[in-house]
């Protein structure tokens, strides 16, 4: 099939890379010249592993091409996914101009009947936006063309996006036409061998099924969180904690591990756009309002410990840093807990020494004064003159260091793990200060006995 896409971010590179890999011939479409031009030498814009690779390759092999021309791009394409983003308005609720934007240039420029796939994540309703905005164009025009239109979501996972869209656990699609589903059986067969993970409904259901995933994920992350402080007041350990009721098929082990909060482009948006689409509907969500709260105080947990630590005086300090996107492999920054610390350090008049694999880049264009951050070559670099560590991101290669290296460079063997990568008693042993989340408040064995017993003195 002939497929466009139009919008060349994240969602939409992976949504045309991954057609293009199994056969269907792709236009990717960007109203950035600039990003167009680095995609046609061969570059991408973003970090996601294996997806400059797959990039390369299907344009080698023609399957895939690259325009910033928006009459080539509608006209190219039986099907046209839309792929833009819409970034949160100031209310919180999602800002569909260049959605709607889109549609409207569809409108103006299509020459055959098409079908038009709202692939960004929208809000309930605005797929019927869509094509009512085309069919405005139309009627403009005096065309008799027939557009049509569906819903389908993405799930995507930065850092796994590849290999999400290439095996994925569901396809979601809203459509009242069975002339739409024969398409879509053809678009996705690739994808669908093995049984059948297509799963159709109505166009609303499809449209709210992204943000009823992601707000799910962010309330399981925000709840584990709040019982991982509770864990530091009576003196039990997370980790523990979790293995005992991951093993429990009902709850699982995803997404309840204690840390510093969620950050990215998907949970924070779509918690506060699904908030703001139940205030306009008279719908209260106090769950939701409770999940974001949460995550907001949690990612200020690092510098209260710090803060606790060093006696509420931390100017002058340097802290090192590991890790700045907000999860491992990928460089996004967006909504970051490494942000929210830094931010506070600096406010209290620490310099922080910062390392990250894929991040630097990032880091370096949004706080490029080199007085506050000092972006380092290694994670061994960061270490040296600090006067502790601080991790924010779980990468794998910060899970087994030197740690005799580590004591000779720090100043003082102190960390502060906002992932819990290290065993606590481990890095007591080795002669470290070691502050987790929910991780007993760091005591030893005996003082948590010690506390727990206090506590039911207390309660007696």
């Amino acid at each position: 099939m002939k497929v466009t896409v139009i919008g060349s971010g994240y969602v939409g590179l992976v949504t045309g890379a991954c057609l293009a890999n199994v056969g269907h011939k792709v236009c990717c479409m960007d109203a950035d010249e600039a990003k167009i031009a680095l995609l046609n030498r061969g570059r991408i814009p973003i970090y996601e592993p294996g997806l400059e690779e797959l990039i390369s390759q299907t344009v080698a092999k023609g399957d895939l091409e690259f325009s910033s021309n928006i009459d080539h791009a509608c006209n190219f394409g039986e099907v046209i996914f839309i792929a833009v983003g819409t970034p949160p308005r100031e209310d919180g609720s999602a800002d569909l101009k260049h959605v709607l934007d889109v549609a409207r240039s569809i409108g103006r420029h299509m020459q055959q009947d098409k079908l038009v796939i709202s692939k960004s994540t929208v809000p309930v309703g605005t797929t019927a936006r869509v094509l009512d905005s085309i069919r405005g164009q139309l009627a403009a025009r005096q065309s008799s063309l027939t557009p049509r239109v569906a819903s389908n979501p993405e799930f995507l996972k930065e850092g796994s996006a590849v290999s999400d869209f290439m095996r994925p656990d569901r396809i979601v699609i809203g459509t009242d036409s069975e002339q739409v589903r024969a398409t879509f059986r053809e678009l996705y067969a690739p994808f669908n061998r093995n049984s059948d993970r297509m799963l159709f409904m109505d166009i609303p259901s499809a449209e709210l099924c992204k943000y009823a995933a992601n707000t799910m994920l962010a309330t399981k992350i925000s709840l584990i969180n709040e019982i991982a402080n509770l864990a530091e007041h009576l003196g039990a350990d997370m980790e523990q904690v979790r293995h005992g009721i991951g093993s429990d098929p009902r709850i699982g082990y995803h997404f309840i591990y204690a840390g510093c909060g969620y950050g990215g482009s998907c949970l924070p948006k779509d918690v506060r756009a699904l908030q703001r689409s139940a205030q306009d509907h008279g719908c209260s969500m106090q769950i939701l309002n409770a999940v974001e709260e949460t995550n907001e105080r949690q990612k200020h947990k690092l510098f209260k410990l710090i803060n606790q630590h060093f006696g509420g005086d931390i100017k002058g300090l340097t802290l090192a840093l590991w890790g700045l996107a907000f999860k491992p492999k990928t460089d996004d920054m967006r909504e970051a807990p490494s942000r929210a610390l830094m931010e506070a350090l600096w406010q209290a008049g620490a310099r922080v020494k910062a390392y990250d694999p894929e991040a630097m880049e990032v880091a370096r264009a949004l706080y490029p004064d080199t007085n506050r951050l000092q972006l380092c070559r290694s994670r061994d670099e960061a270490l040296q003159g600090a006067d502790a560590l601080v991790i924010c991101t779980e990468w794998q290669s910060f899970r087994v260091p030197d740690f005799e290296l580590m004591q000779s460079h720090l100043r003082e063997p102190l960390i502060f793990d906002g992932r819990n990568l290290y065993d606590p008693e481990l890095m007591r042993s080795k002669g470290f200060r070691y502050y987790g989340i929910g991780r007993g408040a760091s005591l030893c064995r005996e003082d948590k006995l010690a506390y727990a017993g206090e506590l039911s003195l207390k309660a007696s």
